[in-house]
């Protein structure tokens, strides 16, 4: 008589709620050139759990782009049972923080599952030293914040970016449905924040936005040219990009999942903000 053995392997799947200052790496996803996110990660958690890790994020973001709320997946064969989220913390470098880690059934993804995502743009026009590698420093005169303003609430009108994208014949569709855009101002004038939210973004999309607004502000170009990207949906020849260290995706929401953002420095600055 054989007597026969089943082995059933338990596939559990761990999603990480992260952020990370994005100056020091190319990006979150690994593309071989230079240092990501992702590699980061995922040689410390397969050090931890002395087998290989892969993580997969809800999204990539550009060179030196920013995420205070940033979320990805990965799969282990074990329950794990001891506190990972102090662990991590002592081993990877302090411009990636991990904040909790949520065990979930094995069908949900980081990526595909994602509802909406928010992206948050900063903007400061006096230089400072202390804001340099967290906001975008543009040395420019007045900008018209009202052209800016009611270019930004074109967006939600709108739903094909196409003239808003690096790469469009990299995608299947250059459809994006933008559910909010809002643009806001410091209480001392110096300061501007675009924030924008959509299920979707283009590569590039909104640091090409961003460097149309503040066209708009510098009054080269109309808010009729503004509209007309929108509408006739034609890349301009010369794409120009806002720097990327003032971006960052600041919210992700899934059908299951809507965690508040845990970053001091976006939360604490929420309330110096006046919406345009």
């Amino acid at each position: 008589m054989v007597i026969l053995k089943l082995c059933y392997s338990i596939k559990m799947r761990y999603f990480l709620h992260i952020s990370y200052h994005g100056g020091n790496y190319r990006g979150w996803q690994s593309q071989g050139l230079g240092k990501s996110v992702q590699e980061v990660l995922e040689k410390n958690l397969s050090n931890i759990f002395k087998t290989p890790i892969t993580c997969i994020g809800c999204g990539r973001t550009d060179a030196e782009v920013n995420a205070s709320q940033y979320f990805l997946h990965f799969d282990l064969k074990q329950v794990i049972d001891f506190d990972l989220v102090f662990r991590l913390n002592k081993v990877i470098p302090d411009d990636i923080s991990v904040f909790e880690i949520i065990s979930l059934p094995d069908n949900r993804h980081a990526r595909f599952d994602a509802s909406s995502r928010t992206y948050d743009y900063f903007i400061h026009t006096q230089k400072d030293s202390f804001l340099s590698k967290l906001s975008a420093f543009y040395q420019i005169g007045e900008l018209n914040t009202q052209n800016m303003k009611a270019g930004v609430s074109l967006l939600t009108k709108h739903n094909d970016y196409r003239a808003f994208c690096k790469t469009p014949e990299a995608h299947n569709t250059t459809i994006c449905n933008v559910s909010s855009a809002k643009l806001f101002i410091s209480e001392n004038k110096k300061r501007l924040r675009f924030q924008i939210t959509a299920n979707r973004f283009l590569r590039g999309m909104i640091r090409i936005i961003v460097e149309k607004l503040l066209e708009l502000g510098k009054g080269k170009i109309t808010l009729k040219e503004f509209e007309n990207m929108l509408i006739n949906k034609q890349t301009p020849r010369n794409l120009k990009f806002a720097y990327p260290q003032g971006l960052y995706l600041s919210k992700v929401e899934y059908p299951y999942l809507n965690i508040p953002e845990k970053s001091d420095y976006l939360i604490s600055s929420n309330n110096q903000w006046i919406e345009l």
